[in-house]
Formats: C-alpha cells, structure tokens, sequence
C-alpha cells in the first residue's frame, strides 16, 4: 500500500475511530462531569490523530517521532481516565473494556511505529 498522506495510515485511522467511540462513551457518563471527565477525554482523544498527521505533516522524522510521542501520551491519559471512570463506579470493567482493548492495540501500533522511525 502507496502511503500519500496521513489518512492512508492505519495507525490515525485507529486513531479517528478511537476518538469516536471516546465522543459515544462520554455521552453516557453524569451531567456533574460535563467540564471534568468528559471535556478532558474529548480533548484527550482528539489530541491523538491529530498529532499524527501534524507529525506527518512536518516532514521531518525527528518532528514526526515527537508527534508520535505526544499523541501515544494523550493515548495513556486517555486510558488513565477510562479507568478512573470504572473506579468511580461510572462504568464497569465489562462496559469500557472495548475501549481499553483498542487502546492497547493503538499503543502497540504507536510503539511499533516510534521505534520504526530513524
């Protein structure tokens, strides 16, 4: 596969997906933590592929690998606050477990690609 642009990238695809699924699961949690959790998640989420096709977008590897950095961190804060989410008895472990399962997958990609990259 022919690599034009960050779109064709599978790892901000995932990335975009993600961001998605964060949007539906902050829908469901208290009006009490609509400027707490459900601002910080959104932002959070959004910082992830967007920071992926800033880093692509600077055409530079020693830029593109800093990009990756930060989004694989708003990727860990994202999943930090998944799981204080099921500490606060908002949802149970059963309930975000799809979005931690694609948390991981995405961290695995990220790493995969920081360490790729020269």
């Amino acid at each position: 596969m022919v690599i034009n642009s960050y779109k064709d990238l599978l790892v901000w695809q995932r990335g975009i997906d993600l961001v998605e699924d964060v949007y539906n699961f902050t829908k469901k949690l208290p009006d009490a933590e609509q400027f707490g959790l459900v601002s910080q998640l959104r932002r959070a989420s959004v910082s992830i592929p967007s920071n992926i096709a800033e880093g692509y977008g600077r055409q530079s590897t020693g830029s593109y690998k800093q990009f990756l950095s930060i989004s694989r961190g708003s990727l860990l804060e994202v999943e930090t606050q998944i799981l204080l989410c099921i500490r606060l008895k908002y949802f149970d472990s059963e309930e975000s477990g799809f979005l931690l399962n694609k948390i991981e997958s995405l961290n695995k990609m990220l790493s995969s690609l920081i360490a790729k990259i020269k």
